[in-house]
């Protein structure tokens, strides 16, 4: 068995290892984004509105913030609620899609956790 092959998520096409490759690659770079991370964890625990996101995450700007949210929103990963009040109101809320990151999000801080002292 090649090396390529041993690492392909037992793929035998090498098209279908592209893909995987490529796919894998692109989630990596998404969630990398700066601040991505802290977004997607801030919103596990339920909707949030704009303020609560950014007062939960020391640093982040207006910015930077509201493209993270654009981000996740054009990708599917959230859902951006307007609520007809006065003033209204903006919730955001992770989506079934945003769902399947949490375990993945409560790993690496997991990791980061034990690492962080290394």
């Amino acid at each position: 068995m090649s090396e390529l092959n041993k690492h392909s998520c037992k793929s035998d096409s090498v098209k279908e290892v592209q893909h995987v490759c490529t796919n894998f690659h692109n989630a990596i770079e998404f969630i990398g984004k700066r601040w991505m991370g802290a977004v997607i964890y801030a919103l596990m625990t339920g909707p949030k509105r704009y303020h609560e996101i950014i007062s939960s995450i020391p640093g982040i700007s207006d910015r930077l913030l509201t493209e993270r949210l654009r981000d996740l929103e054009s990708e599917g990963l959230i859902t951006k609620k307007v609520i007809a009040t006065s003033p209204k109101r903006v919730e955001y809320e992770l989506t079934t899609a945003g769902k399947d990151l949490e375990e993945v999000i409560n790993t690496l801080v997991k990791w980061a956790k034990n690492h962080s002292n290394k």
